[in-house]
C-alpha cells in the first residue's frame, strides 16, 4: 500500500517546512546520484533553503564541476552568462568611478 498524494502548496509551519526540505533534498540528491550511475549523465544541482543554506551536488567525473556544467549549458543555448555578468560589473565600475570623480571635484 502506497502513500496518499499530498496537495503541493507552501507549508506554512516553518519547522515542518524545514523538515520537508531536508527530507526532499536528500531524495533529490539520491536521484541525481542514481541518474549519474545508471545513465552516465553529468548532473549538477544547486539549492538554497529558505534559511539561505547552500547545498550542491555535482556528478563525479574527470571534468565535472558546477562551473564546467554551466559552461556546457552556455554553449548549448548559445549565450554567455559569464560575459554578461562581466559586462554588468564593468558598467557598474564605470558608473562608480564617475560618481567618485564628481565627488572629488565637489570637495575641492
Amino acid at each position: 500500500m502506497g502513500r496518499g498524494k499530498i496537495e503541493i502548496k507552501r507549508i506554512e509551519n516553518a519547522t515542518n517546512r524545514q523538515v520537508t526540505y531536508s527530507k526532499r533534498r536528500s531524495g533529490i540528491m539520491k536521484k541525481a546520484r542514481e541518474l549519474t550511475v545508471l545513465c552516465d549523465a553529468q548532473v549538477a544541482i544547486i539549492m538554497f533553503s529558505s534559511t539561505g543554506k547552500y547545498h550542491e551536488f555535482c556528478s563525479t567525473g574527470t571534468d565535472c564541476s558546477i562551473k564546467g556544467i554551466f559552461d556546457r549549458y552556455q554553449q548549448a543555448i548559445g549565450t554567455s552568462l559569464w560575459i554578461e555578468q562581466y559586462e554588468n560589473m564593468q558598467r557598474t565600475l564605470s558608473h562608480l568611478k564617475d560618481i567618485n570623480r564628481n565627488l572629488r571635484t565637489e570637495i575641492r
